[in-house]
């Protein structure tokens, strides 16, 4: 009798934590769990005092492999660390379609996003003590066009021995056309891809989590899609959160925060893992 398949092992990182209370508090609660084995951390966020930290410090230890790394933030409606940054929508970061034009317009300068990247990464370092296990960017600006390059810069300089996020899935063409947001994903992580092994660093093999935050989907259906195909080592990117005011005020997605909330704590969660040999441990 042949032995049986050593389970597929994967990230599921919960993204934004720093942006509320409500948020942190559903992110502890399934690394908690263990649902969840990685969380990026906006160190611009307002929800980032040192009781925040602490608390998510004692829930990570909790699990035997619980990944946390830095959530670079450079889009509205944050503001910078560095002082002179630019462009500015006010004294905000550009909205991040902006952002991606001017990007794709070769507007940007990569020394400013250089410098605010090292100062993020410097104020997680400071806040934890010690350097980020990954770094991963707010709506994938480390993505965009000239940005990926002073983001790059700063991460080799100041965190060398952190992975990188990359957004590209490894999936038949017609898979990805299904879902255009995530083959824009996959179109800018090429390059993505390119800069960071130049630089050393390392990046997760494939990618999954992009879908319409709109629309009231089934988040059961697609996070079975989301594993579909998935490497070893892959990555699947998730909004877990409790909706507060803070939030309300600053994003957009409130509502879907507490249905992938209760999806990754349901049981019909771990009955999918179990039936795709897939394992966060």
């Amino acid at each position: 009798m042949s032995a049986a398949a050593a389970p597929r092992r994967i990230w599921l990182c919960a993204d934004d934590y720093g942006i509320s209370p409500g948020v942190n508090r559903a992110i502890r609660d399934l690394i908690e769990r263990g649902r969840l084995n990685a969380t990026s951390v906006m160190m611009v966020g307002p929800a980032i005092a040192r009781g925040e930290i602490e608390a998510l410090e004692a829930a990570a230890k909790t699990s035997p492999r619980c990944a946390i790394g830095l959530h670079v933030t450079l889009s509205a409606p944050f503001r910078p660390l560095t002082m002179h940054f630019r462009p500015l929508d006010g004294d905000m970061f550009m909205p991040f379609p902006k952002l991606l034009r001017a990007g794709v317009l070769r507007r940007l300068d990569r020394e400013f996003f250089r410098n605010e990247v090292k100062a993020q990464l410097v104020a997680f370092t400071e806040a934890f003590g010690r350097a980020p296990d990954f770094v991963d960017g707010h709506q994938h600006v480390q993505l965009y066009p000239q940005v990926r390059d002073g983001f790059i810069d700063a991460v080799s300089e100041t965190a060398p021995n952190a992975w990188v996020r990359q957004g590209g899935r490894d999936l038949p063409l017609k898979q990805r056309l299904a879902s255009p947001k995530a083959m824009v994903l996959d179109i800018l992580s090429a390059q993505f891809r390119r800069r960071a092994g130049g630089a050393g660093l390392g990046f997760n093999p494939g990618f999954a989590g992009a879908y319409d935050f709109t629309r009231a989907a089934d988040f059961g259906a697609l996070m079975r899609q989301f594993l579909e195909g998935l490497p070893d080592g892959g990555l699947v990117m998730c909004h877990p959160g409790f909706v507060d005011d803070v939030l309300a005020a600053l994003d957009p997605m409130t509502d879907v925060r507490e249905r992938e909330h209760a999806y990754l704590g349901g049981d019909e969660f771990v009955r999918l893992l179990e039936q795709t040999n897939t394992t966060l441990g």
